[in-house]
């Protein structure tokens, strides 16, 4: 008789209680999941958002740093082509998505 009392107090799988642990098991994936959101897909999509402005600004006479490490100055801009002139009478066209940046300083300028 003992045993028989024993097995009506306990829980039945799909019973009203299953639906609170579920939850509470779910729990730490839905935090993991916020925690990559404000750590690492958010900053992602305003520094992406800062280098589409970046690119629409651009104009002619910017000194700018391509992806590939080339510093220059911009001398003509036409839709997605930028001729950048990296020494003097030394001129390469550049796709507007590989400019890395606009460089602070003079780029023909001394160190």
């Amino acid at each position: 008789m003992g045993m028989g009392l024993a097995y009506a107090m306990g829980t039945s799988p799909g019973g009203g209680g299953g639906s609170g642990s579920q939850f509470l098991s779910f729990l730490p994936i839905i935090l993991i999941f916020v925690i990559f959101y404000f750590l690492l897909i958010r900053p992602q999509q305003k520094q992406k958002k800062e280098h589409q402005s970046l690119l629409s600004n651009l104009r002619v006479g910017d000194n700018v740093l391509t992806t590939g490490g080339i510093y220059g100055r911009i001398t003509g801009i036409k839709d997605d082509k930028i001729t950048v002139e990296i020494s003097d009478k030394v001129r390469v066209k550049v796709n507007r998505g590989h400019i890395a940046g606009v460089a602070k300083q003079d780029v023909f300028k001394s160190d």
